[in-house]
């Protein structure tokens, strides 16, 4: 009778095993405190496996949006690089286009060519004439 007993013990506890184990989560308490966030408890519940595609949206979303910023502000560092450059070619320009002017003034050449003795130029006497064309 002692193993009649046991097998019906056995018996007893696979049956209160199997009515234990289920494949789907505890139903989640109404209430959702601090506790159950920290520890992780309101991941495994059956609502978040069902918005599973959202959280992957939304983590999408996140990195395209740090990409797309970070591509921006490597665009405007670029833009403030070249706007930079251009400003210094304005500059240079600008002193050029002085030097060259200061160099080709009336007074500076005919200074050029009084210590340059050995030149066939020099300075008209005559003031020049104009000749009138007809069409």
């Amino acid at each position: 009778m002692a193993e009649d007993e046991i097998k019906e013990q056995k018996k007893n506890t696979l049956q209160k095993i199997k009515e234990r184990a289920t494949e789907e989560d505890p139903k989640p308490s109404s209430s959702l405190t601090l506790r159950t966030i920290l520890g992780g408890d309101f991941l495994t519940a059956d609502m978040v496996r069902r918005q599973i595609w959202l959280f992957v949206i939304i983590v999408l979303f996140t990195i395209i949006y740090v990409a797309v910023r970070y591509q921006c502000q490597q665009d405007m560092l670029t833009i403030d690089r070249l706007e930079k450059q251009r400003l210094d070619a304005k500059y240079k320009a600008l002193s050029s286009s002085s030097t060259l002017t200061e160099k080709c003034r009336e007074s500076r050449v005919l200074e050029a060519l009084k210590q340059n003795r050995d030149t066939l130029l020099h300075a008209a006497e005559q003031p020049p004439y104009i000749i009138y064309v007809p069409e």
